[in-house]
């Protein structure tokens, strides 16, 4: 194949989270994806891995499942996209009822389509905003989000990070968020900024770009409590938790809450198309109900809110949940998964600590002695370049190695993955 593509990219191309001069030095490193089958990627070379990140914890039943593709195939021959500003259109609606159905052990029932995991929080919060301003309670405009949180880059959900790398530069921009460690010192803020907060928002179960730190087991039913003890809304952020990742479809069903907002990407789709979207109460959807001249009109919303693609890529997502029984074969799995990390940190003295939920994992590395390893060492960027060579594709996260892969992996196919990591520490570990 041509390498003109390379340098195009070199030319004219900005990549996400990466630092463009050392892309460019790097060059010959450069990995050009060209297919997808399963969980195997194959690149333009023809060497294949297993995508142990899920494309950006996005995929979930595999690339190119006949499924899937076949929905997408079937509405390509009526329409691409019309806009839902002023219409509708049958996939949408059915998807809605789908969605409402899987939260039916809560008060959601009503759903509102965006593009992403941004802006289904950006979503979430301007509609808390309005609703507590319709509800004369305009003196309710802040945020409470968590230390080393991650709820996406459009300003307003920056705004929520906890980051310092990601959001130092934006933070206090776009919105005024309280940042807790925890629920100790949650309780420790005085009934001054309660009385000001409208909502909390967090990631339910384990925190991802926090290198996948799991939250204390009931921790979040104690902060639905407290939610519902001071009139505070709740906003889950299930972007990479939903459809599956945890073992439930969604992470909140674990602690049995009652969120008021649920914010749903990645997954909605299987990873095929961009599509999101924001689950929230009746009551808080009355309170936008009214005559024109009231003003109470949610004016918000995106070019492609309930694409159609997307929709029918949905639908066959869920569809595939029931047809393929994807929840009922992740036990064994996750339980494979949590064998293969014991493993791996029992035969390596680099393995700190490993961190699971369901099948969301983090491999920490550090020196022997503990200490962690000099940023500037890049270690866990290094182990997963080395880990290509025994065929797996991941991303760290500083020194910890996510693994995430696709829910359709097979026991084998975890075990491969592991043994890989497990390759690439041995293989780089020989110069700490």
């Amino acid at each position: 194949m041509s390498k003109k593509w390379k340098q195009q990219d070199l030319d004219y191309c900005w990549h996400p989270f990466t630092q463009q001069r050392e892309w460019a030095k790097n060059a010959d490193q450069i990995l050009s994806i060209e297919s997808g089958q399963g969980v195997w990627l194959t690149d333009d070379s023809g060497n294949s891995y297993i995508d142990g990140n899920a494309s950006i914890w996005t995929n979930i039943h595999g690339h190119s499942h006949p499924v899937i593709n076949a929905a997408i195939i079937k509405q390509l021959d009526s329409i691409s996209h019309s806009s839902y500003l002023g219409f509708a259109h049958p996939l949408a609606s059915e998807l809605a009822a789908e969605l409402i159905e899987l939260v039916n052990d809560t008060n959601l029932k009503r759903v509102f389509y965006s593009d992403d995991g941004s802006t289904a929080i950006e979503c979430a919060m301007k509609m808390e905003l309005q609703y507590r301003l319709h509800n004369q309670q305009s003196e309710k405009k802040e945020f409470i989000a968590f230390d080393q949180a991650y709820h996406g880059d459009t300003m307003g959900a920056a705004g929520l990070g906890g980051v310092q790398l990601f959001h130092e530069k934006i933070s206090h921009k776009g919105v005024l968020c309280h940042h807790v460690k925890n629920l100790e010192s949650l309780n420790e803020l005085p009934s001054e900024i309660l009385n000001r907060v409208c909502a909390v928002v967090i990631e339910p179960l384990i925190q991802g770009v926090n290198q996948m730190r799991p939250w204390p087991k009931g921790m979040l039913k104690e902060l639905s409590a407290w939610c519902s003890e001071h009139d505070i809304h709740l906003i889950l952020d299930e972007v990479m938790t939903g459809f599956g990742r945890t073992g439930t479809m969604f992470a909140y069903q674990q602690e049995g809450i009652y969120p008021d907002y649920i914010c749903l990407a990645k997954g909605l789709t299987g990873g095929y198309l961009p599509m999101a979207a924001t689950l929230t109460t009746e009551k808080i959807y009355q309170a936008f109900l009214g005559e024109f001249s009231e003003n109470k009109t949610f004016y918000y919303g995106h070019s492609y809110t309930a694409n159609p693609l997307g929709c029918a890529a949905a639908l066959a997502n869920l569809k595939l949940f029931k047809e393929e029984r994807t929840l009922a074969k992740l036990p064994a799995k996750i339980q494979v998964l949590e064998a293969s990390l014991a493993q791996l940190k029992a035969t390596h003295p680099q393995v700190y600590e490993v961190r699971q939920c369901g099948m969301i994992s983090g491999i920490e590395l550090r020196q022997a002695n503990g200490e962690k390893f000099p940023v500037e060492a890049r270690i866990g960027h290094h182990i997963c370049l080395v880990a290509r060579e025994y065929q797996l594709l991941t991303r760290p996260i500083l020194d910890t190695i996510v693994f995430l892969p696709p829910l359709s992996i097979t026991q084998e196919e975890i075990k491969q993955s592991i043994q890989a990591i497990s390759s690439a520490i041995s293989q780089l570990m020989v110069e700490f």
